[in-house]
């Protein structure tokens, strides 16, 4: 109990190569982008094997943010949220056709038994298996809207670019079960929306594209894209927005719009959710029924909705940031505050660093909802403007410095505000007022 411990940045888990290649980038020859190379320069990941990642504590923090946005969204819409192994019997697979058409993607294993399993890449047999062992279900229990947010697995032949394409990543994975086809579009238009207001509210400039259903099946899909040239997706979009779709989607002659007959603009763009309306294609295979009013058995119809958890984070980083800098949404930034004390042996130093300190105590207490969102960085060895420019580096949406004017009465603080770019000079009052802008979710 009490004061919050000031959390330093020469004690933050988070190895820092801002200078130079960041190791481990790939060997020579493999190609990489820009959310890699800052994410490995920035200490925020760590590689371990190929298309596996350390998550560094930072990293962690901002993604428990995007869960925690995510959540809200999904239990908006109704959503509940529950947990499935990762380990997935393989006689589900093969029931569903999947354990074949996947081919080596999955990551198969056999247990000491003798019996196969696979590590889940997504878990649509799972839960229908789930759904259908609950034998009396009802009508009136129905939209069911599952979620879990959970490790998946892939065997990416070439996993690349870090965080976009992995072997191991966190997705969000909704189903639905809904007792008409009626009601199942009603849901699928509910959980699109609730995607959109999430990319809205992290401020990313997403497309949503109609796409193929591949390996999911079912009949109808749409892919929420972030435009980048690093993207593997190739996009046709209408330039007055009447339009939008995944190439693999359409015949190669198609360059119109079919709404407007507008010139269709080519893109690219990262995936970072995708939606599906599946029908009956796994409820008919489990014999995952309710009962319908008049009583009779009657198949549920299906959905399935996922969102990229660590890809969402890299593409951030992606489409935001420039060449040096880090650009996070701001609402999950790791840290949203990063307070910058004088340099040792300076005039300022005696009286700026106990002011500062003061200061980060302060914001604690007068926001105690922001409190763990502060880091101090006492590499007071190091010039303001060299931890400055580190800063800019890493991204934190507020920079607080103890400079020049810091001695005056009543002392005035340097604030570099990095969502409007706009440096302002504040007194302690002011700089109170400013961060208490700052969003967390």
């Amino acid at each position: 109990p009490g004061r919050a411990k000031r959390l330093m940045l020469s004690q933050l888990f988070q190895p820092l190569n801002l200078q130079g290649e960041a190791a481990g980038e790939g060997k020579a020859g493999e190609p990489t982008c820009r959310s890699q190379k800052l994410m490995l320069q920035a200490g925020l990941i760590h590689p371990s094997s190929p298309g596996c990642y350390s998550y560094m504590p930072p990293t962690v923090r901002a993604m428990e943010k995007l869960i925690k946005v995510m959540d809200e969204e999904m239990q908006a819409v109704g959503g509940q949220k529950l947990n499935m192994p990762s380990l997935s019997s393989a006689e589900l697979w093969r029931a569903s056709g999947r354990w074949d058409r996947m081919g080596p993607e999955l990551f198969r294993l056999v247990d000491r038994h003798g019996k196969g399993y696979c590590l889940g890449p997504t878990h649509e047999e799972a839960v229908t298996e789930l759904v259908a062992s609950q034998s009396n279900l009802s009508y009136k229990q129905l939209p069911l809207r599952l979620y879990q947010i959970t490790r998946k697995f892939r065997d990416e032949p070439k996993p690349r670019f870090g965080l976009l394409r992995s072997r191991e990543f966190y997705m969000k994975d909704m189903y639905t079960f809904d007792s008409s086809e009626e009601a199942a579009h009603q849901t699928y238009g509910l959980v699109c929306g609730a995607y959109c207001s999430l990319f809205n509210r992290l401020g990313l400039p997403f497309v949503k594209v109609q796409a193929a259903t591949g390996n999911i099946g079912g009949t109808m899909s749409h892919e929420f894209q972030l435009p980048a040239d690093v993207g593997e997706d190739r996009l046709l979009l209408c330039p007055d927005g009447h339009f939008a779709a995944n190439v693999e989607t359409l015949n190669k002659e198609q360059t119109l719009c079919p709404m407007c007959k507008g010139k269709l603009s080519q893109t690219r763009g990262i995936e970072v959710g995708h939606t599906f309306y599946l029908g009956t294609k796994y409820s008919s295979v489990s014999n995952a029924v309710f009962c319908s009013p008049d009583n009779k058995p009657q198949l549920a119809e299906m959905g399935c909705y996922g969102l990229g958890v660590t890809r969402i984070l890299a593409a951030s980083i992606e489409v935001l940031s420039t060449e040096d800098n880090i650009r996070w949404p701001s609402l999950i930034a790791p840290y949203q505050f990063c307070f910058i004390p004088p340099k040792k042996g300076s005039k300022e130093e005696k009286e700026g660093a106990v002011l500062m300190e003061q200061m980060y105590d302060d914001v604690a207490e007068a926001l105690p909802h922001l409190a763990g969102d502060s880091v101090l960085d006492d590499r007071t060895q190091l010039t303001i403007g060299k931890r400055l420019k580190d800063a800019n580096k890493l991204g934190y949406p507020y920079v607080i410095i103890a400079g020049k004017r810091v001695c005056e009465d009543p002392p005035v603080f340097e604030i570099w505000n990095q969502n409007t770019g706009e440096v302002l000079f504040l007194t302690k009052e002011g700089v109170i007022e400013l961060l208490s802008k700052a969003q967390v979710p």
